[in-house]
């Protein structure tokens, strides 16, 4: 293959989306409707890691299962892999080839080990033998190869949270879901299992989506995506500590406040030229 055909080749894969969706809209409720979902489309590319920002109550998780296709949209249409979910007929085997699942909880059996818990998923899929060494592989991955033997809670919590990362990846997924993998955990190791996750995002190329309410978190993605009241308001691609500190001063009320030129007591405090200095920068970004 020539050098351009080979440059051609390497920029149509690194560009293949993996999770495309199109006007995605979810409304629970009989009653008084909820519009959880309001026209979301979104785009990920193959090998991405994404994180997906937003308040409570944002559509953030909703818009994760739309993708993982646990729940299916009231209208629009999600596309994971290939595969429109629409047309998808055995879905719990869809899930269980294409999407791996990590969430704020680790949601192990506690009466299996670390092994076997990361076992789970392939059964019915390998047989004990592969599972068994692919299993001890998968906890070597995440720095867990003296820890194989050990039940739930004989572990710590990011110990726990590495199996579950583990066992997401059990079936050589092409994508991760993530729902607030670190909500349960302190800082510090919550900053460890999404280390982990980036060197398994670069190592196996496995494209991952991670919800946050975390800045801290948000910024160790390449992409982020900002969700408030079910539509998606914001997107961009990570830049520099200082560059992501003014994003999300933008985005607080304060930053906000002073884009649209609210009077606010604090700010008419101000000189009018540091005003003007400090909304000329927030426009910047």
């Amino acid at each position: 293959m020539s050098d351009r055909r080979g440059r051609e080749w390497e920029e149509m894969v690194a560009d293949r989306a993996i999770v495309e969706t199109e006007n995605l809209v979810k409304i629970y409720g009989d009653g008084t409707k909820v519009r959880a979902l309001d026209g979301v489309s979104v785009r990920v590319s193959e090998g991405e890691f994404l994180s997906v920002m937003g308040p409570s109550g944002s559509g953030k998780s909703t818009l994760l299962n739309m993708i993982g296709a646990l729940d299916r949209p009231t209208s629009g249409r999600a596309l994971v892999n290939g595969q429109d979910l629409a047309s998808v007929k055995d879905l719990d085997r869809f899930r269980a080839r294409t999407v791996g699942f990590v969430f704020q909880l680790h949601n192990l059996i506690p009466t299996l080990n670390a092994r076997e818990n990361v076992e789970v998923p392939m059964v019915g899929q390998l047989g004990r033998g592969e599972r068994h060494d692919r299993a001890e592989h998968l906890l070597e991955l995440v720095g867990l190869e003296d820890r194989m033997d050990h039940l739930p809670n004989q572990l710590s919590g990011g110990q726990r949270q590495r199996v579950a990362v583990a066992r997401a990846l059990a079936n050589e997924p092409a994508l991760v879901l993530a729902d607030e993998p670190t909500g349960d955990l302190d800082s510090e190791t919550g900053a460890e299992i999404i280390e982990l996750m980036q060197h398994l995002n670069e190592d196996l190329s496995t494209t991952f989506i991670v919800v946050t309410h975390d800045p801290a978190v948000a910024r160790q993605a390449s992409r982020i995506l900002v969700m408030r009241d079910g539509k998606m308001v914001e997107e961009h691609r990570v830049g520099t500590p200082f560059e992501e500190d003014l994003a999300e001063f933008r985005r607080s009320g304060l930053g906000e406040a002073i884009l649209e030129r609210r009077e606010i007591d604090f700010l008419e405090s101000m000189a009018r030229e540091k005003r003007e200095a400090l909304r000329s920068l927030l426009e910047q970004v």
